[in-house]
């Protein structure tokens, strides 16, 4: 069913810990059902208005992380749906979601583990002269307040230059803050009607680094307003967490079901 409907039927208030999601862009992308080319300001109405039943549905200490894309002839689209949220909302963290990252070697200093060039990730080709390669979307932290206290070593990284560890009193082990950039690239697939039969998904690693993020201990219940084809749910399930998603149409859900089931049957095989 449609999320605002959703919602409604289905959410207490201050019932959810997470939601993890990614709309609608408005920039033209062929879903199977959904119009993706409706007038700016009516897709604006709409978002605020899926923003105001998640901010009701939301804990006081709970995150929502919102994925954005552009595209680069329409680069506003992100900020003005932050925008519009900031009535509702605070921006606490704002996250670059990097999808496909070149890196020289002479760019790099001494790091002994690069040993040549790199490019990595998966991006869309451009036509035309004006405009770069998307390489990138944003993930927006709302919280109610801004000052949700955060796992930031759930999703930490080693450091590269061992000699950091101890010379701060807050680095006591080889872990630190990953930072607001994360490289999360895309699985490579053969067959999109077969392994991605959705037109614009986020990898299950995504929702599952924002959900650690957050704090696991501290979750109970995630939710995700536009779950496409479940990879938040995939996300939560091997986290061990209860999810809630919606969907309006009726071949996203039932791929999302048959993918969790799954999913879940593998997960008991394994078991045995």
């Amino acid at each position: 069913m449609d999320c605002l409907e959703g919602m409604r039927k289905c959410l207490e208030d201050k019932s959810v810990d997470v939601v993890v999601t990614s709309p609608p862009y408005n920039i033209g992308i062929k879903y199977n059902k959904y119009n993706d080319t409706i007038p700016r300001n009516h897709y604006l109405n709409w978002i605020e208005d899926v923003g105001l039943e998640i901010r009701r549905v939301l804990k006081d200490e709970g995150s929502f992380f919102l994925n954005m894309g552009h595209k680069p002839s329409d680069p506003w689209v992100p900020w003005e749906v932050a925008f519009r949220l900031k009535k509702y909302f605070v921006l606490q963290n704002v996250i670059i979601w990097v999808k496909s990252i070149a890196i020289q070697k002479n760019d790099t200093g001494n790091y002994p583990s690069i040993s040549g060039d790199i490019a990595v990730g998966h991006f869309k080709p451009i036509n035309g002269k004006r405009f770069l390669n998307s390489n990138y979307e944003y993930i927006f932290h709302f919280t109610k307040s801004g000052k949700v206290e955060l796992d930031r070593l759930g999703i930490g990284v080693p450091y590269q230059d061992k000699t950091n560890i101890g010379r701060w009193n807050s680095a006591t082990k080889d872990l630190r803050c990953r930072g607001d950039t994360w490289f999360i690239p895309y699985e490579t697939i053969r067959s999109r009607e077969k392994e991605r039969p959705h037109p614009s998904t986020f990898p299950p690693k995504l929702p599952e680094m924002c959900i650690r993020l957050h704090g696991l201990n501290k979750v109970n219940l995630v939710l995700d307003p536009f779950i496409g084809i479940g990879n938040t749910a995939l996300a939560c399930i091997r986290l061990g967490l209860d999810w809630i998603g919606f969907e309006i149409d009726e071949y996203y859900a039932d791929i999302t079901e048959k993918r969790v089931k799954e999913y879940l049957l593998r997960s008991v095989e394994n078991d045995r």
